[in-house]
């Protein structure tokens, strides 16, 4: 070879480098993959374009990959004692009907089960349900739990909970709505789908889209009746007219359960519970004062929540409590730092008048 031949030789040589690297660039841009590289190919052969392999698989193929792996480790995350389960329930403060009936759907369901492995006929398990009742009455606390013995006793498989309202199923455009609740479904899939306030689905009237929503989600119910359990909670009447404005909806909800308001000693022993959580007690004679407040705030229910009042109340009242020290009349040191006094109780009832316009006690007409 002459040195006209090396020169050309060197030229082409370097020409396939940069186009080698012209290539892989503009392919992983592109795709996220190396492309065959020119000296693997046959002399004379065409380059093919770049082919994905294994090792160097598209992202969007990796990220499949990863949820894939990630469902599979959920499914596999052994489930909750029953047990145990049953206890957390019985440790909730007040909701005795709402335990007795849990109690008893647990037994109904683990004696199903019997039947169906000693070859016995079983009736079919509808397990969705309505909850009904004022907020705070522990809804969301109760699916939540419901989700996880659902899991405990082999009716679901993950066992989450997904909870939405009408926002998050319903869409402004014809044909939105249904791939919106769809969405929501499938991320559903294996646990509980719990929608709050679901009477505002059907209340609206007029050409409103909720009635696609409750549509999709009836279907998705009959579909996935194996791995899909639904509750839908809100007000009591309201809930009763949303049941029975649509057949499918009568024959899909057959379960009820009512959650009354929390009594004021419930109220009180939720309010030490979180005390006894948080490193807070109640000093001498706050326990009165406490009790004082609750009855009269509680007498609107709609305004108050229930144990959602009580726990806007006891976050006010560790706020006021740091107002107090801050000022430095009095030593800072564990049992101050501990300690809620009537003060700060009522100084949070005042807070959270003012915040909501109310004018103090003392001054309304």
């Amino acid at each position: 070879m002459d040195r006209k031949d090396e020169i050309i030789q060197m030229q082409n040589e370097i020409m396939q480098g940069l186009l080698n690297q012209r290539m892989q660039l503009l392919s992983e841009d592109l795709w996220g993959i190396k492309p065959v590289s020119l000296q693997d190919t046959i002399p004379g052969e065409p380059v093919s374009p770049a082919v994905p392999t294994a090792e160097a698989a598209p992202a969007k193929v990796k990220k499949a990959e990863q949820k894939e792996e990630e469902k599979k480790q959920e499914e596999e995350t052994p489930s909750e004692s029953i047990e145990d389960l049953k206890k957390e329930l019985h440790g909730y403060i007040g909701l005795d009907t709402i335990k007795s009936e849990v109690d008893s759907l647990i037994n109904w369901i683990e004696i199903c089960k019997a039947r169906k492995e000693h070859g016995l006929p079983t009736p079919d398990l509808s397990l969705h349900m309505v909850f009904s009742g004022n907020p705070g009455t522990g809804k969301t606390m109760v699916a939540r739990l419901m989700s996880r013995i659902y899991k405990s006793l082999g009716v679901l498989s993950k066992g989450h909970l997904v909870e939405v309202d009408r926002s998050g199923l319903v869409a402004g455009y014809v044909g939105q709505t249904a791939i919106k609740t769809d969405e929501v479904i499938k991320k559903a899939m294996g646990g509980v789908l719990f929608i709050d306030e679901a009477y505002a689905l059907t209340n609206r009237g007029g050409t409103d889209y909720g009635q696609e929503a409750v549509d999709t989600l009836l279907k998705a119910m009959e579909d996935h009746r194996e791995d899909l359990v639904v509750i839908v909670a809100g007000y009591t009447e309201l809930m009763k007219a949303f049941i029975h404005s649509n057949p499918g909806l009568e024959s899909r909800f057959n379960r009820f359960m009512f959650f009354p308001d929390y009594t004021i000693d419930e109220m009180v022993g939720i309010f030490n519970m979180r005390c006894g959580k948080s490193g807070y007690t109640l000093a001498d004679g706050a326990e009165d004062t406490l009790r004082d407040i609750l009855t009269e705030e509680s007498k609107d229910v709609e305004s108050f929540g229930n144990a959602r009042g009580v726990r806007n109340l006891f976050e006010r009242a560790i706020a006021a409590q740091a107002d107090r020290l801050a000022k430095g009349e009095e030593e800072i040191n564990k049992d101050t730092l501990m300690r809620l006094k009537s003060e700060d109780l009522r100084a949070a009832l005042e807070d959270k008048k003012a915040e909501s316009g109310e004018k103090p006690e003392e001054t309304q007409e």
